[in-house]
């Protein structure tokens, strides 16, 4: 396999480069917030001034919205049967007439200063799952920085579980290393580096052969996860060309989440569900899995940034001038849902969660940069997947605000002239409508939310369950506070160069 390493295949940001190179980068860097700044700033002027204008583009808006509300929940339908299927499919069975007996995973779970009952559940689910655990090795991955109890607790753990799998290591991220970030990336880049000389090298087992899941330290691995998993691997047309994506759920701890957390994990559950149908459009998130041997050629993981998950596989894409994809598997791994010991500590953590997600528009600079640089990749991939990711933060960032907050601007500022039209009148009548409309696909994301519900627990009485239906009223709120807020947040701190750092989700449980 030939991978092209350019010199910028690493970077991080603007400031790691020099010259036209790094005013380039620095440009591609405001690009996004600048769109979308432009666009929320028009959407005033206009209703000012041209406020005919804005109000037929604001209809055009929400039509549009309505489209693609209908388009996307068509998708997530689709889905959900898959994802259904795919949990009633036999895997063992599906794999029994091919030879997979060689395949090996290695599993690298991360952790700061989670708690051992967190850590202890996943290594658990691993246990549970039906793979041959001699073909699987474990890697606990602990910062230094954590300090000593992190480390106990990692210890505590290969005390009661090493035995139980082909291999089992605890590993340390040294603190403090120079050009590194304190963050998942360059912890599970140490993690990969260190099973493969203590692990896989002593072992002589082949990195074709090896299946890596970087899983955050809360995943709870189905129980055919594994074998799901070797399928899509043995069957793909060249899996060393792709990663391969769960659907994540939040199931951990969703009946002790409040109604507000169990919209935001849901609703990144159903987008994760839609692209899942767009493969054209998916990249990797969060917990995912790839070959060893494809990511040992790139250097493992970046470790100058923020989005380790979304940039290695766009990291692969350029290395393999646009040849590379996702699989999505259609097939779940459970996490956490943002739970703190107070509502509001859990909404501003659930705020810093979808910030540190939507950082993922710094893949946007390192994208174009990559298009400028590499003209190995085709044209229209190029312009296609420019495209594609630009809209999707564009209008992440933007539509939400424009549609439940900035639709009644030309009637507010329009003035008296304006305000006597017909279309004044309509106007407000028109985009309710429409809305309603559009909201209407919330009852097939609650059906679709309650059917891959954990049992109810004894404790929770019976309305609980009422409550997940009409905890859906709430999107309105939630799209525009922890969707296009964090979103247009994190445009505009990318604008200005006031760069983020990894911040890590706090693990609570009742």
């Amino acid at each position: 396999m030939s991978y092209k390493l350019t010199p910028y295949f690493k970077v991080g940001r603007a400031s790691d480069l020099q010259g036209k190179d790094r005013v380039l980068y620095r440009a591609l860097e405001i690009l996004p917030g600048f769109l979308s700044w432009t666009t929320l700033i028009t959407a005033v002027l206009l209703s000012i001034f041209a406020p005919v204008t804005a109000a037929y583009f604001i209809i055009a808006l929400d039509v549009y919205w309505l489209l693609k509300t209908a388009y996307l929940s068509l998708h997530l339908r689709h889905n959900w049967k898959r994802i259904r299927y795919n949990l009633s499919v036999n895997w063992s069975e599906m794999l029994s007439k091919m030879k997979y007996e060689h395949i090996f995973h290695l599993v690298i779970l991360p952790y700061y200063k989670e708690d051992l009952a967190v850590v202890e559940q996943s290594i658990r689910s691993l246990l549970e799952t039906e793979y041959d655990k001699k073909k699987m090795a474990v890697v606990l991955a602990v910062e230094e920085r954590a300090g000593e109890k992190a480390i106990e607790i990692g210890k505590a753990i290969e005390g009661r579980y090493a035995k139980k799998f082909g291999h089992f290591l605890v590993t340390v991220h040294p603190a403090d290393v120079p050009g590194e970030m304190a963050g998942k990336g360059s912890n599970i880049s140490y993690a990969a580096e260190e099973a493969r000389k203590k692990i896989l090298d002593p072992s002589r087992i082949p990195y074709k052969d090896v299946i890596v899941s970087a899983f955050d330290v809360d995943t709870v691995a189905y129980e055919q996860y594994f074998l799901c998993l070797t399928w899509h691997f043995l069957t793909s047309a060249d899996p060393y060309k792709v990663s391969f994506q769960p659907v994540p759920f939040y199931n951990n701890n969703i009946w002790q989440a409040p109604a507000i957390s169990r919209v935001a994990a849901g609703s990144s559950t159903f987008w994760q569900m839609m692209q899942q149908e767009r493969p054209e459009k998916l990249a990797t998130f969060s917990s995912h899995s790839v070959s060893f041997q494809s990511l040992y050629e790139v250097g493992y993981w970046q470790k100058n940034m923020v989005s380790e998950d979304s940039r290695i596989f766009w990291n692969l894409f350029v290395a393999r001038s646009g040849d590379y994809s996702v699989v999505p598997l259609s097939y779940p791994v459970s996490m956490d849902a943002n739970l703190a010991p107070s509502l509001w500590q859990t909404m501003k953590n659930i705020y810093r969660q979808q910030r540190r997600w939507t950082w993922g528009v710094e893949n946007i600079p390192y994208i174009l940069f990559a298009f400028i640089k590499n003209k190995a990749i085709p044209f229209c991939t190029r312009l296609r997947v420019a495209f594609v990711q630009m809209e999707g933060f564009w209008s992440l960032a933007t539509n939400p605000i424009m549609i439940f907050l900035l639709g009644w601007l030309p009637v507010i500022l329009g003035g008296e002239r304006f305000n006597k039209t017909i279309l004044s009148y309509n106007l407000p009548v028109l985009t309710r409508n429409i809305m309603i409309v559009a909201m209407l696909g919330l009852v097939l994301s609650s059906v679709i939310f309650i059917s891959f519900l954990p049992e109810r627990p004894k404790e929770r009485g019976k309305l609980a369950k009422l409550s997940m239906v009409l905890q859906w009223i709430l999107i309105p709120f939630t799209i525009v506070v922890f969707g296009a807020i964090p979103g247009l947040d994190a445009q505009t701190r990318l604008m200005f160069g006031k760069y983020l750092g990894f911040w890590v989700t706090p693990k609570h449980r009742k």
